[in-house]
């Protein structure tokens, strides 16, 4: 009796951290319905299998258009195939058409042919290698506070990045939701237990 206590309490403390680490994320997304979100191009591009968002074929992307927000934090669990390419953007807002113009893009491209890799933040920091590996679930931690932005990959921080005072074109942290990119007909790419922290 004493040793299933012992081993209660132990196990108790190692959830605590856990615990803690969440406090604050909410889900946005149920795993069932497209409920809060919105895709664009007409929706071909996106369906939900196995509780996840799913992307395949040709260009679209899937907003959250249930809130905007500014200082936040993002964690998702992605899984991508073998030379998929696909993204994450944030402080953007919802448009029918086209790639994105508001906000930044967080790549997700383990090992397709373009060079910019998982955790990239798109045309402005790049990075060559990916902590995230095809066809495997990984978490990805996105967290905005000010003009800071830092980028976590399967546990590893990638990506630490400060916004220059000035910055006034459209592409750049400011405010807005998110959205998650369908980017080309050979890629296939998931995201589920999308939990999201606003700041402020």
């Amino acid at each position: 009796m004493r040793q299933s206590l012992l081993l209660a309490a132990f196990a108790s403390l190692a959830l605590a951290p856990l615990a803690l680490a969440d406090e604050g994320f909410v889900p946005i997304f149920d795993g069932k319905t497209f409920n809060g979100w919105k895709a664009s191009e007409g929706g071909k591009s996106w369906t939900i299998e196995d509780g996840a968002l799913t992307g395949r074929g040709d260009r679209g992307h899937v907003f959250y258009v249930q809130d905007e927000f500014d200082d936040f934090e993002l964690k998702v669990d992605v899984k991508i195939n073998k030379g998929g390419n696909s993204g994450i953007y944030f402080h953007t807002k919802y448009q029918e058409e086209g790639w994105p113009d508001a906000g930044h893009e967080i790549q997700v491209n383990n090992t397709h042919t373009d060079p910019v890799k998982t955790g990239s933040l798109y045309s402005v920091v790049k990075l060559y290698e990916s902590a995230g590996k095809d066809n495997e679930w990984f978490t990805m931690h996105i967290a905005v506070k000010g003009d800071n932005l830092r980028v976590t990959v399967a546990g590893k921080l990638v990506l630490d990045y400060t916004q220059p005072p000035g910055v006034t074109i459209p592409r750049r942290i400011d405010r807005g939701t998110i959205a998650f990119q369908q980017h080309d007909p050979k890629s296939v790419v998931q995201y589920r237990n999308i939990l999201l922290k606003k700041l402020n």
